[in-house]
């Protein structure tokens, strides 16, 4: 859990809904919308209303959803408070993007090496299957 101070407003009511902090706090916790029905005795179109923002949970399951999920009332209901992470920046997605291609060049490179290698021993074997024909 971090606090909304740290991550920013990303989860406030002004730029998510309750069924988005819903869904990024069951994420979270790697749960699928059925388990998460299931642990709180809910039905699967009920959790997916509540996702959906189509619905909202009575009080008492509010409650339950805030502490199976790990995150405080208040989070879920306005965003602000202990809750989760936001989503990964632009920034981040760049850096990751230019990692994966060094990783890939880094493999072409070894399969460039490899290829070649494998040619080398190729060609050796022929050799010795012809000398002993």
């Amino acid at each position: 859990m971090t606090e909304n101070t740290e991550t920013g407003d990303w989860y406030s009511g002004d730029h998510a809904t309750f069924g988005d902090r819903l869904t990024a706090a069951r994420e979270a916790q790697g749960l699928s919308q059925p388990q998460l029905a299931k642990r709180l005795g809910v039905k699967l179109k009920t959790v997916q209303g509540w996702e959906n923002d189509t619905s909202e949970p009575r009080a008492n399951k509010l409650q339950m959803v805030a502490g199976l999920l790990n995150v405080s009332l208040r989070w879920l209901l306005t965003g602000e408070g202990d809750g989760v992470a936001e989503p990964a920046g632009q920034d981040n997605l760049v850096e990751d993007a230019q990692a994966i291609l060094k990783d890939m060049r880094g493999l072409r490179a070894d399969l460039n090496r490899v290829s070649t290698e494998l040619g080398r021993m190729e060609k050796r074997l022929r050799l010795i299957v012809k000398e002993t024909i």
